[in-house]
């Protein structure tokens, strides 16, 4: 017999997915490369202070987290960091370099042995930061971004390429640091070496570019005694945007550029698979990889409009073909060794995992942090791509998650709530893979909405580009406008609506709660807040200048800075809201909130503000995002009527 379904109300549907299970469960394998025939990569463990550890599969299949706590393998460069680590193997095993969080330092470990420093501390600002360690085992060297402060503000900072020796003799001395590039560009990805060591090919960009804008492809000579000749721009530009190079095994050049529209990849200049499609993405992290290139010639792609596929291109015929598997997403961590292809990827059904491809037989397999069904996953929410009409009749991409439990249906004459999320960015989308925290919502009965909006990648430049100058307008449009139709066809509640964002996405919000009537709520979480300040000291260096593109230059439209932004119209805010902060954000600082917050005093709207000491931008401990998620759900349980039965409270003060 079948189990029966109980008749609840929406929001009443008890879940297996509690909090601490989706906490337990967040994040994602990054960074996964070969290091001789090995796969290593780094993985996040919430429950251990929300560190990222440094992970080897063993020949024999075995996953081993190489170092203990408090090791925390992770950059800060950028603010968001980049790749953290890189591996060679030696007579005895291998030789690992990375950056651990706490001091920012490269360290050197072998197994058995302690971690050894291979780098300085500068009592100057906020000292010396690394990023995208390549080796250079002929010269006992690792290459990579330096980042150095030259003061104590976010802006007193230089990046160059330079060389640390693998001997720990610069662990105590700056001047063995051996600078490889000028500091002329504001911004540099690591260093990449041609098969011959001959040349090197790195990416430039500088202020008020971001580099989904434009950047510039650099090539320089590399002399015997390892130093660069003059570097040359052999692609890129103000308004080309170069997200990645690399070179193939004879020494040709190979990249991707958005010249035509869409990041496609070209060889020496000439295009190999010109489609309206892409093959590359926004480089928020150095050391994020679209493609790779394989011993014979053929070359890893990850490619796709919205979603991303894995597949293998032949240069000189331009085909793709794709690798078979269930994965419908595929994360910029690809590596390549001989044959052999290494990706992170998930799917609607599981969160994001290791994957192997083996290119001479098409066959694809999960290697490491394979995806556990905790709950079953007759749970996990089932969504529907879809295209709404947005102002203008402009398409507008999102995906729909109904409200879904086998165990509970809702009265036929009810509609459920729904929860619009705006993600964070903006310049970025929603990746089509398992998320247990969209899950805990929708097997309780309440719908989410992902909107990847106008400015979202993935969609080619010309989408990308309807954000600019329109932050805080296009966004809020389309977020609005599919959280309208939803409710118009009969899918949502009109009066049971939510906003829901992060960083970016928390902007969104509180613009559209302080500017629109569509909303009964929402939640903030980390967001920008005051334009002005932000744009003024208020942030760090790498987004500095981001607001001259989305908002536009300051000192030709100062007065629209203090329009679009939430904190100047504080009074019109009148629905209950949760707001959530990280008091270590250094990108989206809690003064933002909490100059908002005076703004808002003595107006009596509902609200709770919820701040995490430890936590920076985007929260990372286990105990944070559980009581970050339950805060949410308690909102939406007060706010809509609901009767979650294992809502936590949540004081709502006005």
């Amino acid at each position: 017999m079948g189990e029966t379904v109980r008749i609840l109300e929406y929001g009443a549907w008890p879940s297996p997915i509690d909090a601490a299970t989706a906490a337990a469960h967040d994040g994602s394998p990054e960074f996964a490369d070969f290091v001789g025939d090995e796969v290593w990569w780094t993985e996040p463990r919430p429950a251990e202070g929300g560190r990222r550890t440094l992970v080897r599969r063993h020949p024999d299949g075995r996953e081993e987290s190489v170092l203990p706590e408090p090791w925390n393998v992770r950059s800060r460069v950028h603010e968001y960091g980049g790749r953290p680590w890189t591996g060679t193997t030696t007579d005895t095993g291998p030789l690992m370099v990375f950056v651990d969080f706490a001091d920012q330092r490269l360290y050197r470990w072998e197994p058995d042995t302690d971690p050894r420093p291979l780098t300085p501390v500068s009592p100057v600002g906020q000292g010396l930061r690394w990023a995208e360690p390549t080796w250079v085992a002929d010269r006992g060297e690792v290459w990579c971004v330096l980042e150095e402060f030259t003061g104590d503000g976010p802006g007193d900072v230089r990046r160059v390429l330079a060389a640390v020796p693998v001997d720990g003799s610069a662990a105590g001395d700056r001047s063995a640091v051996r600078e490889l590039t000028d500091d002329r560009h504001r911004f540099v990805t690591g260093p990449r070496l041609a098969p011959d060591g001959r040349r090197v090919a790195w990416l430039a960009w500088d202020h008020p570019r971001m580099p989904w804008d434009g950047t510039e492809l650099l090539v320089a000579d590399v002399t015997p005694d390892g130093t660069f000749g003059e570097p040359r721009t052999v692609a890129g530009g103000p308004e080309e945007s170069v997200a990645q190079a690399d070179w193939t095994p004879d020494g040709r050049l190979l990249y991707s550029s958005d010249r035509t529209g869409w990041w496609n990849l070209y060889r020496d200049g000439e295009p190999v698979c010109p489609r309206d499609e892409e093959f590359g993405g926004p480089l928020w992290r150095p050391g994020w990889r679209w493609f790779a290139p394989l011993d014979n010639g053929l070359v890893a792609v990850l490619h796709g409009r919205g979603a991303t596929a894995l597949g293998v291109l032949d240069p000189e015929t331009g085909e793709v073909v794709d690798a078979a598997g269930p994965w419908t997403e595929y994360a910029p961590f690809l590596a390549a060794h001989g044959e052999r292809v290494v990706a992170v990827a998930g799917s609607p059904r599981s969160a994001p995992e290791v994957v192997e491809l083996d290119t001479r037989t098409g066959r694809a397999r999960v290697i490491g942090a394979e995806h556990d069904d905790v709950v079953d996953p007759a749970y996990y929410p089932e969504p529907q791509s879809r295209t709404f009409t947005g102002p203008d009749g402009r398409e507008i991409h999102a995906r729909v998650f109904p409200p879904h439990n086998p165990g509970c249906a809702a009265p036929g004459d009810r509609l459920p709530p729904y929860v619009i999320r705006a993600h964070g960015g903006p310049t970025s989308r929603v990746p089509l893979v398992l998320d247990l925290e969209t899950a805990y919502f929708t097997s309780r009965g309440i719908g989410v909405a992902e909107v990847d909006y106008g400015g979202s990648t993935g969609y080619g430049r010309a989408y990308r580009n309807r954000l600019r100058e329109q932050w805080g307008v296009v966004d809020v449009e389309d977020c609005a406008a599919v959280a309208l139709a939803l409710a118009a066809e009969g899918t949502a509640d009109r009066d049971r609506l939510a906003l829901r964002g992060g960083s970016a996405g928390g902007w969104t919000t509180a613009v559209s709660l302080t500017t629109t009537d569509v909303y009964a709520c929402g939640t903030i979480l980390y967001p920008v807040l005051d334009l002005t300040g932000w744009s003024t000291g208020g942030t760090h260096d790498f987004e500095s200048h981001y607001l001259e593109s989305l908002i536009g230059p300051r000192a030709e439209v100062p007065a629209r800075y203090e329009e679009r932004s939430p904190i100047a119209h504080a009074e019109q805010l009148t629905v209950p809201f949760l707001l959530l902060q990280g008091l270590d954000d250094v990108i989206c600082p809690p003064a933002q909130c909490e100059r908002f917050l005076a703004r808002l005093a003595g107006r009596r709207v509902p609200h709770a503000y919820l701040t995490f000491p430890g936590e920076g931008h985007g929260f990372r401990r286990a105990e944070t995002m559980v009581r970050a998620l339950e805060a949410e759900l308690s909102l939406y349980n007060q706010v809509f009527g609901l009767d979650a039965p294992d809502a936590a409270p949540l004081e709502l003060t006005g």
